[in-house]
């Protein structure tokens, strides 16, 4: 009985972190001059287990002192909507299903580092069971 419950969480596990997304772009510490549009690459790499994208949010938080938390805070809001990631036209074999997002980065955002934030949710396996997870990456306001 402790074997098939040991089987099942880590099954449940699995499934879970390989529907997880990562931000491909921009890289930590790139610069961005506010009043100007960023690409924000959103990937989610491929899974044998079913999924289904409800939705993500991309913000953008400036940080005086230490960055806030975004489970906390997630600062001005640049999308929020639907996120449908698709293979590039030309796939490298190390590319993975992926959506860019062209974003406002707000004129009134202080110079200094800044985070970006993507809010991410699904609907995974059978259950279906929600994923909710919130990635960030540091940026440099200039």
């Amino acid at each position: 009985m402790k074997f098939a419950l040991f089987a099942v969480l880590t099954s449940l596990a699995a499934a879970v972190s390989a529907q997880s997304i990562t931000i491909g772009s921009p890289a930590v510490g790139t610069s961005i001059t506010p009043g100007t549009n960023i690409t924000v690459q959103v990937n989610r790499p491929n899974s044998l287990t079913g999924s289904q994208e409800v939705a993500i949010v991309i913000s953008l938080a400036a940080c005086a002192g230490p960055c806030p938390d975004p489970a906390d805070r997630l600062g001005s809001t640049l999308y929020a909507g639907s996120f449908n990631p698709q293979y590039p036209a030309n796939p490298r074999p190390w590319d993975q299903p992926q959506q860019n997002f062209t974003v406002a980065v707000p004129a009134y955002l202080p110079a200094g580092p800044a985070q970006l934030s993507v809010v991410h949710l699904s609907l995974v396996a059978a259950g279906p069971f929600p994923l909710f997870e919130i990635k960030n990456t540091t940026l440099n306001v200039v």
